[in-house]
């Protein structure tokens, strides 16, 4: 199958459990890996062949700015679904990289990734 790569997105979001977290908010950083067939578009040359890829951007900017979860499973999650209910993806696969998250120790980052398959794909 063929893929589209995003990687490094970066949003600022208000998603955690803390009060902090929810009125101060944070960087958040969105990977994915969307599997279609484009086929069509290597061959035609056509956008109408293929997903415009800023829809795709301004789909992930609108739920990690506009929208509000404590758990990062839970943002994860809905990126993942919308984007298979708003896109002719057969499977994406969703990683969202919290760089902040308020543990007292030293890391990089935290990062949650699922993988979701359009029902009744293979």
């Amino acid at each position: 199958m063929d893929k589209i790569y995003f990687n490094g997105m970066a949003f600022y979001g208000y998603h955690g459990v803390f009060e902090a977290e929810a009125k101060l908010g944070q960087r958040f950083y969105v990977d994915l890996e969307l599997s279609m067939d484009l086929s069509r578009a290597g061959a035609s040359d056509d956008l109408n062949d293929t997903v415009n890829y800023a829809d795709v951007f301004h789909c992930v900017q609108q739920i990690v700015e506009k929208e509000r979860y404590n758990l990062v499973e839970a943002l994860t999650a809905r990126i993942a679904d919308r984007l298979l209910q708003a896109f002719p993806f057969s499977e994406v696969k969703v990683r969202v990289t919290k760089p902040d998250p308020p543990i007292n120790g030293h890391y990089d980052s935290v990062a949650i990734e699922m993988s979701r398959k359009r029902e009744g794909s293979a």
